[in-house]
């Protein structure tokens, strides 16, 4: 890692931090309350994600290379969900209250690797930074749709895992139609004016993604007290799988395979990002201890700021063995 992509990275995480800190006193203040943090939540999942997906793949046209490069990151995101899974369903048997026992689980599992993750991919690796994460995300979405639904389904009748929700999401259709974009171009020139207003389209929605996903774990941060925030040692724990132990085993283990050194960095990256915001909108939907979701989600987002820049400086100094 070089060190212009080691200060590109500080940068960007300076700037989630503020980012964060406003949505903080934006809560205090009462300028975003729950129903506003609800309703926003809403715009990016139902309308930001999907746009932030398809975008980067409707910007570049089919390579075989880089379409090889594509698969590799998707079977990456693969290995690195069943680890973490694996991972976790051994880990959380310590905790005592079920409820909190899935969202921590859920919480080490799932990886903000979009709203957080993009900018940082980018800021990093560049372009291709983000053409990877758009394929490392369907094997995101295909397990917090699998997965992680059997995770929340425990004991209850409630919450069921289909399989029509497995594969119509709002993950998985847009990862579906930028990969049939991507792969049509291989067959078909398109106009560039055509394509110029979809990437537009797309790119402006995809922009409001970061700047509201951090305002919202900034505002959740907000509803919890000091004690809650620092003195818990269970978010303690859950911050420590998520943010510290499994990115270093997933750094390791992609080091060892043999793979590229850039695709270790960039797994060692994707996998010391904070818990997702999926955690609280399902604790939300579901009534699952959404308070420790949100506690899960904001204190591992706030100590992302310090835990990153260690785990990076460990991934560079594997890849340089």
């Amino acid at each position: 890692m070089s060190t212009e992509s080691f200060l590109s990275l500080i940068r960007i995480l300076i700037v989630l931090f503020l980012m964060l800190m406003v949505g903080f006193f934006a809560r205090k203040k009462g300028i975003i309350d729950t129903a506003a943090s609800k309703k926003l939540s809403a715009l990016i999942v139902n309308i930001g994600q999907p746009a932030m997906i398809m975008n980067p793949l409707f910007k570049v046209d089919f390579e075989k290379n880089a379409a090889m490069e594509g698969l590799t990151m998707f079977l990456i995101g693969i290995g690195v969900h069943v680890f973490c899974c694996v991972f976790a369903f051994f880990s959380v048997k310590i905790f005592k209250d079920p409820d909190e026992r899935k969202i921590s689980e859920f919480s080490i599992i799932f990886a903000n690797a979009g709203f957080i993750g993009f900018p940082i991919l980018t800021s990093v690796f560049g372009d291709i930074g983000t053409f990877w994460g758009c394929f490392y995300i369907v094997a995101f979405h295909l397990f917090v749709w699998t997965w992680g639904m059997i995770i929340l389904a425990r004991g209850r009748e409630d919450i069921k895992m289909t399989v029509k929700k497995a594969l119509i999401n709002l993950g998985t259709v847009p990862c579906a139609i930028g990969v049939a974009f991507y792969l049509l171009t291989a067959f078909v020139e398109i106009p560039t004016g055509v394509r110029g207003v979809i990437v537009d389209c797309t790119g402006y929605l995809t922009n409001l993604c970061t700047p509201i996903s951090v305002l919202i774990v900034g505002s959740l941060l907000a509803t919890r007290s000091f004690r809650q925030i620092f003195l818990d040692k269970k978010v303690y724990f859950t911050c420590l799988c998520r943010l510290i132990l499994i990115p270093v085993c997933v750094c390791l283990i992609a080091k060892i395979i043999g793979l590229p050194d850039d695709m270790v960095l960039f797994a060692a990256l994707i996998s010391a990002l904070p818990s997702a915001t999926n955690v609280t909108m399902f604790a939300e939907l579901y009534e699952i201890v959404p308070g420790y979701a949100a506690q899960a989600v904001g204190v591992s987002s706030l100590f992302t700021f310090i835990t990153l820049p260690c785990v990076m400086l460990f991934a560079d100094f594997v890849v340089r063995l």
